[in-house]
């Protein structure tokens, strides 16, 4: 036992080399070459130049600014008060919605027009949600929800004034204002799926 451990001692004593530093971390072409193996420095597809190889992974955070359409967020604003307006109607006064539109009563149940309510309703939290949010996608969701709806209520009110066989004031204006609000809603989603040029 006692002859290991002066060899233990010598061990431990012997000094150890002095740490050698880089000088190449300094010199430019070896950076060139280090950031070139990283990937980091060259354009990428977008032509952006990234400094390091965090914000190339992560990404620039005015890549993703969205750039709105003038008039987008008041437009949203409008929609979703009208939704909720019209929504609100249909849930507490059916009868008198329907009489207003197709100026005839009711003939069957009001439970239709109710659960047309509801689901203008539900429509009209995500007009509320678009209004609020800064994300691009989320908006053209919503802008494509809102023209979907315009869509198919130009297309159902049509077929119902066809099968009726009334053409009311009231409808017509209806109409006409569901092709005006798909293309101005249209217009919108169109201008905020642009890509902005670059500067």
């Amino acid at each position: 036992m006692e002859a290991l451990t002066p060899s233990v001692c010598t061990m431990a004593s012997k000094p150890h080399p002095p740490l050698m530093k880089k000088h190449s971390q300094t010199d430019l072409i070896s950076r060139l070459k280090s950031r070139k193996v990283l990937g980091v420095g060259g354009e990428d597809d977008d032509g952006e130049v990234h400094r390091s190889k965090i914000s190339q992974m992560l990404g620039n955070e005015t890549k993703f600014a969205v750039r709105e359409p003038v008039g987008l967020r008041v437009w949203i604003l409008i929609s979703a008060v009208g939704f909720t307006v019209m929504a609100l109607m249909a849930l507490v006064f059916p009868n008198q919605l329907y009489e207003l539109l197709f100026e005839e009563e009711l003939s069957t149940t009001s439970l239709s027009v109710r659960l047309y309510g509801g689901a203008l309703l539900s429509l009209s939290l995500i007009m509320w949600n678009g209004l609020y949010t800064a994300e691009k996608i989320v908006i053209q969701w919503t802008l494509l929800s809102e023209a979907c709806y315009f869509a198919v209520q130009f297309l159902v009110t049509s077929v119902t004034l066809i099968e009726l066989g009334i053409l009311p004031n009231a409808a017509i204006l209806l109409l006409l204002s569901r092709v005006l609000f798909l293309v101005v809603t249209m217009s919108f989603y169109y201008h905020l799926g642009r890509r902005a040029k670059k500067i």
